[in-house]
């Protein structure tokens, strides 16, 4: 008996596959984009607005694609998907390096947004609330700090790798990596459920065994997706989504707006790799602070410290160590998009009808993509200043305060209402 205590739970195997892929596949593919995006547009004579286009693209197939990944995820072998997921992902970010036009960015982003669904957006979160009943936000905090982590270590050599050996090597390098280290990975670690161990959540055997019943109706509290979809605290949550999103956006931005500044790539990477270690610490403060003093104080002060870096961007973006530290703490900020955004709906929404309520919630970040990403290209392109911008955003996260508090009077409102039990 004391054997068994003793011994791992699976659970923290799992969490170690998820924190290895999506490591790799946040911090060598999604965060990497925007390093590339003007040595390829002087290399290829397009303007910033046509390539972030591609951007505006992988939003719409992801909001699109979104609806139906739960039931795949549901209904076939995950480690299957998983590997499908990361081979579409990769692959086609791999495939950017033997591009000559600006339209194989628009036809490659497709496979790779429905792969990135998978591999970044929707495993942690259905893994996690399947194999944690306890620690989740702990759990959640430490997947998306792997994002930050591989990221403080990717993104500085892939900047080193543009300067040294081209875009196109280093498009082809990152790919392959990722596919090399991930799908062994997902062979290794990744079950669908405790069922297929034999065993319960983390915590879960902690419960007595005469209160197993009331444990697992604690458990499943919440309102119905249909009841959700209704209710004023969806749309406040869904424009939360919406706005985070499209000021974690920028991070796409940060490499062109330091050599605009009159950086060059390999400082831009350094920069991003400050970034990475913001979302690295980021992430694991925001999953301690949400389990301590809740989701809701946790996202109201994450927005508020956003406003710090906008200010030191506006202002003083020519000095090197500022701006390395206005970086390190967005990305900070920025870490709650993975972080809270899953904790946000189980709080307000409860873990009845957690899948479907949230993938219908982060249509969100994908119409976010589509409006923001190649907004912010195009104004770019246009006034040749990224300083509108960051008034934008700083005003996004002003405007998420309010969306929080509105979201949370709602779920107050759905309880009076009898409809959250």
């Amino acid at each position: 008996m004391d054997q068994t205590k003793k011994r791992i739970h699976y659970a923290w195997w799992i969490l170690l596959g998820l924190a290895i892929m999506v490591g790799f596949a946040k911090g060598g593919i999604m965060t990497a984009g925007g390093l590339f995006l003007t040595p390829v547009t002087e290399d290829l004579g397009v303007g910033m607005g046509s390539l972030s286009l591609y951007f505006s693209i992988s939003s719409i197939v992801t909001m699109l694609f979104l609806p139906f990944a739960g039931k795949f995820m549901a209904k076939y072998n995950i480690r299957l998907v998983l590997i499908v997921g990361v081979i579409l992902q990769a692959g086609s970010f791999a495939m950017f390096g033997f591009m000559n036009s600006v339209w194989g960015w628009y036809l490659f982003c497709i496979p790779m947004s429905i792969g990135s669904i998978f591999v970044t957006q929707m495993a942690a979160p259905v893994l996690i609330n399947k194999w944690f009943k306890k620690h989740n936000g702990l759990a959640m905090g430490i997947v998306v700090a792997s994002g930050g982590a591989m990221g403080a270590i990717l993104q500085p050599m892939a900047g080193k790798l543009i300067a040294s050996e081209g875009w196109r090597y280093t498009y082809i390098f990152l790919g392959v990596i990722v596919m090399i280290v991930v799908i062994p990975t997902v062979l290794l670690t990744i079950r669908k459920s405790p069922k297929e161990k034999g065993l319960q959540r983390l915590g879960e055997d902690e419960v007595q065994i005469e209160d197993m019943t009331a444990a697992i109706t604690q458990e499943e509290k919440g309102v119905t997706a249909a009841v959700a979809r209704k209710s004023s605290a969806f749309y406040a949550l869904l424009l939360f989504f919406f706005f985070i999103t499209a000021i974690g956006s920028f991070g796409q931005f940060v490499a062109p707006f330091a050599m605009g500044v009159g950086y060059d790539v390999a400082f831009a990477g350094s920069a991003m790799g400050g970034w990475s270690i913001g979302v690295l610490v980021g992430a694991l403060a925001f999953g301690v602070l949400s389990d301590k003093i809740g989701a809701k104080n946790t996202a109201i002060f994450a927005m508020i410290l956003g406003l710090v870096p906008v200010a030191i961007l506006v202002t003083i973006p020519g000095n090197k160590v500022m701006f390395t530290v206005a970086i390190c703490i967005y990305g900070f900020v920025v870490a709650s998009i993975g972080t809270l955004g899953p904790l946000l709906t189980s709080a307000i929404f409860g873990t009845k009808e957690y899948g479907q309520i949230y993938g219908s919630a982060v249509i969100g970040l994908a119409v976010a993509g589509i409006v923001a990403l190649p907004a912010y290209g195009y104004i770019a392109q246009i006034t040749g200043s990224y300083t509108s911008i960051l008034y934008a955003v700083g005003l996004m996260l002003i405007i998420n305060v309010v969306t929080i508090i509105f979201a949370f009077n709602g779920k107050k409102k759905l309880e009076a209402a009898g409809l959250w039990n």
